[in-house]
């Protein structure tokens, strides 16, 4: 946690903007787990700072659905919920059904090859074994898609749930076995945009997204 607020402080950022990018980094990536107390005096003293940054992270933090308070208790990292999961992937597959039919209209020649790129990037993201690499490589390959349909709304709204299924991408995509299947669905996304296959585009991101939801949930220990 102390590394990323040292990299945030290089960049000349508030300390309050440094201390929330951290926080949220951390629960982003697991080092603070689900339903783990965030307790003021330790992260400051843990971040070196003074409490009342902490404080207005945490604030921000639950805004985002991240952090939970809890009556007499606090706060605590938001646990991951099924309900959650199924919700923003519900909203997910319509907006990234009309991304990849939109992409097949306008896609540069340009954007085409950035795609490919990203889907090659992605393969040596997988060899690395890092997951925060590979959720990386996994998110940059999705905003060629999204760029390419040149509507700035349908970016941000898309850009709004990747954050919200940030905890649960991370969760699955750490784990090798599901690598060879994502490098295989992401090679079909590309290929029928490439060929601008409107239907078989849709078809692909919405096998590839019951695909997540039904790892994520075998990951996670849900019920089906």
């Amino acid at each position: 946690m102390k590394d990323f607020m040292q990299e945030n402080m290089d960049e000349f950022l508030p300390l309050r903007e440094v201390v929330f990018k951290t926080l949220r980094q951390s629960i982003l990536t697991g080092e603070l787990k689900p339903g783990e107390r965030l307790m003021e005096i330790h992260l400051a003293d843990k971040l070196g700072v003074s409490r009342t940054p902490i404080r207005e992270a945490i604030r921000k933090l639950e805004l985002e659905g991240l952090v939970t308070m809890i009556p007499r208790r606090g706060a605590e990292v938001a646990k991951i919920s099924e309900k959650n999961l199924k919700d923003v992937l519900e909203v997910r597959t319509c907006l990234d059904s009309l991304a990849v039919r939109l992409a097949c209209q306008r896609i540069t020649d340009e954007q085409i090859a950035d795609l490919k790129k990203a889907c090659d990037d992605f393969v040596l993201a997988t060899k690395t074994g890092e997951a925060t690499a590979i959720t990386k490589a996994d998110v940059k390959l999705h905003d060629v898609i999204v760029r390419a349909t040149g509507n700035e709304r349908l970016q941000q709204m898309i850009n709004t749930l990747s954050e919200q299924m940030y905890r649960y991408r991370f969760e699955y995509i750490k784990d090798s076995a599901y690598h060879a299947l994502l490098i295989e669905e992401h090679r079909r996304i590309y290929e029928s945009i490439a060929a601008r296959d409107e239907e078989r585009a849709v078809a692909e991101i919405t096998q590839h997204i019951e695909n997540q939801l039904h790892t994520i949930r075998k990951h996670l220990h849900f019920t089906e």
